[in-house]
């Protein structure tokens, strides 16, 4: 078997160090590479790159911290401020819980692929009003804030409202759809910003109005199933007969 051939290709990887450095800059690197090298063996080289120069930056719309490092505090802060958990009145049953809350698998899949969110930053630093608008809520957070407000098992809407109906929430998303198509685990966070509009404008005409929260799902001994017996098929005969 020949040797697998080896070539060169030219790594430019953006560097910075905030210690010394006045800005971001570009730094070029040699790699050796090989037929079926990976991201992780030389920075990630895929193999279907189809060129001979690799150019690696940092996350765009976020503030470098070093080299390829961003800095995700600001991305992190807007996804708290929406309080992404369930909230409900029941305080003691949510630090204490004797049982899961009850959903069905429709409502369930109202939110499921909003859920799948790994807070990558990657719809963020997409979308263009994130470049241009550095106090824009952003995508990530006001997806979030869909997912826990069409849970049915949450009850918090009216605290998350506030945070997300603002100059910089959800409203001065200009509906680009950059967030969507970069987004790497198939969520559609353009989709959940349109449905959020759309729970707010029903919240603001007083339409719509949530349910209460499901309950919790009770001890099996206070449920109550109503079970069918069939008919016997065949004719059952008397044990004294």
């Amino acid at each position: 078997m020949p040797p697998r051939k080896i070539t060169k290709i030219k790594f430019k990887v953006q560097r910075y160090n905030p210690e010394g450095d006045k800005a971001p800059y570009l730094q070029e690197f040699l790699v050796p590479v090989s037929r079926g090298m990976t991201v992780l063996d030389g920075l990630i080289y895929i193999e279907e790159l189809k060129a001979d120069i690799l150019e690696i930056r940092s996350l765009p719309n976020f503030p470098v911290i070093k080299d390829l490092i961003p800095d995700n505090f600001r991305l992190l802060h807007k996804h708290t401020s929406i309080k992404p958990y369930i909230i409900r009145s029941d305080s003691q049953e949510m630090e204490k819980p004797t049982a899961e809350y009850m959903q069905a698998p429709g409502q369930l899949e109202s939110y499921l692929q909003f859920s799948y969110c790994i807070k990558c930053g990657i719809c963020v630093s997409a979308c263009p009003t994130s470049a241009s608008d550095k106090l824009f809520l952003g995508h990530q957070a006001s997806v979030q804030c869909y997912r826990y407000c069409a849970d049915s098992r949450d009850a918090g809407s009216q605290d998350r409202f506030p945070v997300v109906n603002t100059d910089h929430g959800l409203w001065h998303c200009h509906l680009a759809g950059a967030c969507s198509e970069a987004y790497p685990k198939g969520v559609d966070p353009a989709l959940g910003i349109q449905l959020l509009k759309r729970l707010l404008v029903a919240n603001a005409l007083g339409l719509g109005r949530k349910p209460q929260p499901a309950p919790k799902v009770p001890p099996p001994n206070e449920v109550k199933l109503k079970i069918t017996i069939p008919e016997f098929t065949v004719p059952q005969r008397r044990p004294d007969l």
